[in-house]
Formats: C-alpha cells, sequence, structure tokens
C-alpha cells in the first residue's frame, strides 16, 4: 500500500487524504468545525496529519532549520559550507524593518497561509475542542492527540524564540479583527515564552505514550517531549539568552531558585532515563554501525532517533517526500546524475580529531600531532572517513545507470591541458576541495532519476545530541568529570581509544570543558543542521561588550568574523595532458580505499604515496567566499543574532515594539530587549 510520509508520521493513504480535503479547504472557519466533525476519530487524525504536513513536509534536507520553511542557507553562516550571502557579507548592512526576517508571516489575506501563528492556532484549534466537543471519544485517544498539539505548539513557539526572542503568546484561537482589543497581544519576554514551550512539553510528555505501534512510526514520544525540553532549556541558559550565564550567584543567572544550567541539567537527565528504559540509545558499537544508523532502518524503529522525518523512496508526487540531501551530495560521475557534491571548507577537514582522539590543529590553526593538512586522510577520528569523501574513496551506490566514469572509488583532482589556463577533471568532478561531503549517503540508493528517490530517513534529534547537551550542562556547571564521562559515551560508541580520556586530554578549566563540548558538538553532528544555532546561543562570531558578549575569549574559540572559508582543488603536478586523457587513469586503477575493509591501513599508506608523487595543492580561481569574484571576509553583525520583525508585520501590529539594533516601521531604534 502506498504510503504518505511526513516527519514523525506515517500515514496509510486509505486513511488520510492529501491536505485539500473538503473538511480543511475552509479550516480557517474554525467556528464552522461541528460537533460531529470532533465525534470522528477519522477526520481528527487526518486533521492532526494535515497539521504534520504543514510542519514538517519542507523539511527534505538534514542541513535545513526552521520548522515550516526549512532553509539550508544558515549552514552556508558555519564552517560547514562556502558561500557569502546577506547576513555575512561585509558590504551589507541589514538594519530596518524592511530587512527583517518573514519566518513571522506574509500580510494577512484570504488565504490559509502556512506560516508559524497560523499553525499555532491550528494546535489551539484542536486543543480547545477535542474534549468539549469530542467528549464521546476514547480518553486514550484524546490525550494522544493533545499530547501531539501541546509537542507541536511548543515546537513552533521555540522557533519563533530562537528567531525573534520574545513573541506574542496565544493559546486560544482568536478572530482576526480591528476592534478586539484583547487580541492585541504584546511580545511577552524570553522567559515567558520558555515557561510556555516548557508547560506544554510538560503536558505533552504526560499525554504521550513511550513508543507507537508500527504503523505510527515517527509520531512524538513522551521521551520525545521531554528531550525537547532540554534543548529548549540548554538554549535558554546559554549566553545569547542568559547574559548571566557564567554567574554563579544567586541574585544573577537563576530561574527562580535553580540554576538555568542546572534546570537543563535535570530535563537531560530525566530525558535520558525516560528513553533508555523505552529502549533508546546510542546506535552500534563502531563507526561502521554509526555511518548506518543514518539508512539503514528504513520508516522502521532506530533506537538512536529521538525524532525523526520518514522519507519515501518511491516516484516524487503530491503524496511524497524524498530525501534531496543524496542528489545535492553525490559527484557528477556517479552516473552523471549527481548535483556535483558539497565542497568541504579546509577549516572542517582540519577540524576532526586524529585517531586517538587528539586534536590536528592548535588555536592558531598550526599543525600539531604530526598531522600533515596535505594528506589530511591520515590517521583521523574514525568518523571523518563516514563524513567525507575524497579522491581514492571506494563510495558505493546502486549503479543502475553505468558509464565509463560510473565507478564506486571516485576520483575528483584536475590536470593542466596547456602551458596556461586550461584544465580539465578526472571522472568529470569539478570540485574545489580535496574533500567532500558523504555524511547520510546510503549504499544501496539509485543514480537513476538525479539520486532525487531517496528514501533515507533524516533524524532530526539524536540520542547522541542529547547526550551532548547533558556534557555541556556539566561542563557550565564546573563538573568536568561528569562532561567527560559524557563525551567519551561519544567517543568510545566510534572505536577511538580509551587513552588519555578518549584524546579529549585533561580540562582544566569550566571554559575548556565547554570548549570541548562544542568541539565535539561541531564533529558529531556536523552537516545535521545544528552548527548555525551552536553558533548563534554562545554567540561566536565576534565577542561584543554591547550584547555583553566575550564568549569567544572565555572559551578560546576564534572568532568567526574576518576570516574566509578556503577551498583548494586537487591538482596532478607532473605536466600537462590533453583534455580527454587522464594522466592517471592507469596509474589509479589499484588505488581504493574502503574503512570497511580488512586492509584500511595498508590502503590509506599507497593512497598517501600516491598523493605525494602525483598531486599538489591550487587555489581555485573563484574564492570559496567571494562577492563579485573579490574573495570576501565573514562579517556577522551582532544584531543579527535575534532577527527583526519585518515591515508587514510592524505596520499591521503596530503595538509590538522592534528588537533592539533594528529600526522600525518609522524608522525609530527598537526597544525590545531579548537579553533580560
Amino acid at each position: 500500500m502506498n504510503k504518505y510520509i511526513v516527519l514523525s508520521l506515517l500515514v496509510v493513504l486509505g486513511v488520510v487524504s492529501s491536505c485539500s480535503d473538503d473538511f480543511l479547504e475552509d479550516k480557517k472557519q474554525y467556528k464552522y468545525f461541528d460537533e460531529e466533525f470532533y465525534q470522528n476519530e477519522d477526520r481528527v487524525t487526518q486533521y492532526v496529519n494535515n497539521l504534520y504536513f504543514d510542519f514538517f513536509d519542507a523539511y527534505k534536507s538534514p542541513t535545513a532549520i526552521r520548522v515550516g520553511s526549512y532553509t539550508t542557507t544558515e549552514t552556508s553562516y558555519t564552517e560547514e559550507i562556502g558561500g557569502i550571502s546577506n547576513l555575512i557579507n561585509p558590504n551589507v548592512s541589514l538594519v530596518n524593518a524592511q530587512d527583517g526576517s518573514g519566518y513571522y508571516g506574509p500580510a494577512l489575506r484570504d488565504a490559509f497561509d502556512n506560516v508559524p501563528y497560523n499553525r499555532i492556532r491550528d494546535c489551539n484549534a484542536m486543543l480547545e475542542n477535542i474534549d468539549v466537543l469530542g467528549a464521546n471519544l476514547p480518553q486514550l485517544f484524546r490525550d494522544r492527540i493533545k499530547g501531539q498539539m501541546y509537542y507541536l505548539r511548543a515546537l513552533q513557539y521555540y522557533d519563533l524564540m530562537r528567531t525573534f526572542g520574545g513573541v506574542p503568546i496565544v493559546t486560544t484561537v482568536q478572530i482576526a479583527t480591528n476592534t478586539d482589543e484583547s487580541i492585541k497581544l504584546p511580545r511577552a519576554t524570553v522567559t515567558q515564552v520558555v515557561n510556555q514551550i516548557v508547560a506544554d512539553l510538560d503536558q505533552a510528555a504526560t499525554l504521550l505514550p513511550p513508543n507507537w505501534d508500527n504503523a505510527n512510526y515517527g509520531r512524538f514520544t513522551k521521551g520525545a517531549a521531554l528531550a525537547q525540553k532540554s534543548r529548549v532549556l540548554l538554549t535558554y541558559a546559554s549566553p545569547l539568552f542568559n547574559k548571566n550565564w557564567d554567574d554563579s550567584s544567586i541574585a544573577n543567572g537563576y530561574k527562580g531558585d535553580k540554576n538555568r544550567w542546572q534546570d537543563a541539567l535535570d530535563a537531560g537527565l530525566a530525558a535520558e532515563t525516560q528513553l533508555t528504559a523505552d529502549g533508546y540509545g546510542l546506535y552500534g558499537t563502531n563507526a561502521k554501525q554509526w555511518a548506518e544508523m543514518f539508512y539503514i532502518n528504513n520508516n522502521a524503529f532506530n533506537k538512536e532517533a529521538i525524532t525523526i522525518k520518514l522519507l519515501s523512496d518511491g516516484n516524487t508526487g503530491s503524496l511524497y517526500s524524498n530525501n534531496s540531501w543524496e542528489r545535492t551530495i553525490r559527484l557528477a560521475s556517479q552516473g552523471g546524475q549527481g548535483s556535483g557534491g558539497v565542497d568541504v571548507p579546509k577549516r572542517m577537514i582540519d577540524l576532526f580529531p586524529m585517531k586517538d582522539g587528539t586534536r590536528p590543529m592548535d588555536i592558531n590553526g598550526t599543525a600539531i600531532n604530526t598531522y600533515n593538512p596535505f594528506l589530511f586522510f591520515k590517521d583521523r577520528d574514525p568518523r571523518f572517513y563516514r563524513t567525507f569523501g575524497f579522491s581514492g574513496c571506494f563510495w558505493p551506490y546502486n549503479n543502475t545507470i553505468t558509464t565509463s566514469t560510473t565507478q564506486p572509488t571516485v576520483w575528483a583532482y584536475r590536470w593542466s591541458t596547456n602551458a596556461t589556463t586550461g584544465v580539465a577533471y578526472s571522472m568529470g568532478n569539478d570540485v574545489s576541495s580535496p574533500a567532500f561531503v558523504r555524511k547520510m549517503s546510503s549504499p544501496t540508493v539509485s543514480n537513476a532519476s538525479n539520486f532525487q528517490f531517496s528514501g533515507t530517513d533524516i533524524m532530526e534529534y539524536r540520542y547522541a545530541e542529547l547526550l551532548l547537551n547533558i556534557a555541556e550542562c556539566y561542563a557550565a556547571k564546573g563538573d568536568i568529570s561528569n562532561t567527560i564521562t559524557y563525551l567519551g559515551k561519544i567517543r568510545n560508541r566510534v572505536g577511538i581509544p580509551a587513552a588519555n580520556n578518549y584524546g579529549i586530554g585533561t580540562l582544566a578549566t569550566k571554559y575548556a570543558a565547554l570548549e570541548a563540548c562544542l568541539y565535539e558538538r561541531s564533529v558529531e553532528l556536523a552537516y545535521e543542521g545544528k552548527r548555525f544555532y551552536d553558533i548563534q546561543r554562545w554567540m561566536l562570531y565576534s565577542d561584543d561588550a554591547t550584547i555583553n558578549d566575550n564568549t569567544n575569549s572565555k572559551l578560546g574559540i576564534p572568532v568567526i568574523n574576518g576570516t574566509q572559508r578556503i577551498g583548494n582543488y586537487l591538482h596532478y603536478k607532473l605536466g600537462t595532458s590533453a583534455a580527454n586523457t587522464d594522466p592517471l587513469a592507469t596509474a589509479r586503477a589499484s588505488i581504493s580505499v574502503d574503512p570497511d575493509a580488512a586492509n584500511f591501513a595498508t590502503q590509506i599508506t599507497a593512497l598517501a604515496t600516491f598523493y605525494t608523487t602525483n598531486f599538489e595543492l591550487r587555489s581555485p580561481p573563484t574564492p570559496m567566499d567571494q562577492v563579485g569574484n573579490v574573495a570576501t571576509n565573514i562579517d556577522w553583525k551582532s544584531h543579527y543574532y535575534i532577527m527583526g520583525l519585518n515591515l508587514t508585520v510592524l505596520s499591521q501590529n503596530p503595538w509590538l515594539t522592534q528588537t533592539k539594533g533594528w529600526n522600525d516601521a518609522s524608522g525609530n531604534t527598537g526597544t525590545f530587549n531579548y537579553q533580560e
């Protein structure tokens, strides 16, 4: 039977119709949902399914963030992917209301847009009516419906908070009118928004089951609600929203009579206890299984996945969602169907630990511990070989389109075709980095139809992230022993030796412990859409006293502003060759490195010799970070951490105040302070 796949949901089409059903065509007219509607389990289920669709249908790449819209742009603000766009462009300064974020929603109109407050309204409508008008329905059914609504409402407010800080809190269905003063709600404080989110998640946890049956796998669970609470409170404790994050006095940095870090820690430990009891945990005991967890359980229970986007491997169409990531990362040579791959900036290549867990570079970017940046693939963390590909690596797939270049061992170097500017590329792969992303790809996905029919599910929240949340809370509290214990769990799972605290070494201060946690997150969660939010909540672009930001200097983390993402071509150094004659086609035939091979170490040694003999690194003609082909440094302005409200929103809701650092509809400086 066909399946309609949406996040946290696997719905049989015999139960749910498309989102244009008659009963939903006028869903903005809530007063017309009569009692009969709420007395029908199928109709109520369809309503909930449609809401899952509105929240998560756009979530088709693991690098995408923000419910409803799911954009991947924010990844290019991090070390993971290069490219200058407006928010990091030194030549652009966004400060006026017309430059504010459009995520809040568009102008009022008859169409019922899929925007945050309309999604919240959908949740509110069900919560208001299910017990009143649907009292005849089984209590367990109603409870689980409400649990999902509380979770979804909390999730939406969380993304609004991370985008705008404080926003109006609406928990009832409101009818837009110019005469009802009661609906002119002001922006709540961040604390008030967090309290609402936590209350919703606590309520969801009391109503949701530990697990669903197979037909409903992917819906939110009790453990997921508790884990999401951990995420929210970790964000609330972080410097972006907690200007007293480093103050241990009761008068400062405390929420009520408890430290925010302690609140986040308590939530994380509670989630860990619940999820462990429910059968969740780290998937596998080695790096091979670490890689397999991303694709091996198609639409079936995965112990690592706290929340998951279930995707279809069928033909695209209105009732299907496919994973777009596979097509994005596959090279052009892999059946001629890949989109060209994702070039890895040098800083990301040099980031991952060595095989003993020690770091390859010091804080100044100088190679240490025998690390050779040219032979970057030697002796690295086992996760390195599952996160990145490089010339000479074995990268399999279901090869249903076979050409002369479709081979599981990929090459992406170039050679000069003449003495001046002419170049050609091995296997047709024009990749301006010696490494390219391969994480979360499946060896069974077909190269037919542009790799677009990938059904690889996306783990939106992994158990590993929860453990990293807990580690960070321990670090902020100065509990270094427990910090290392939890970081060790992450490293032990992939086979890093336990010596020297899994290579982490001795963490002398809580600042060193916090830096170690952020470092581990950037490795373990690379390309999973988490890095931007880590940079945001720790304000790592630069230190700025005007917003009480000195986190880079305290943690010893170099600022991002003023840097560039650097790319390099792997270039044949022994002369020229005619355009269509690969000078290494014969010599490379015996070279292939596969981390699953028994002689992997020997393969790496052979590849290193091949690289040293034949290649050098050359800068690309167009810099990875450039504006008008001119190399450009990242420049993130401090007021971008929390976006301003858009001119449309302010004009239609004149009682709302603008965020500090942004101008309001009249051009006056905003006054809303998200740092209370």
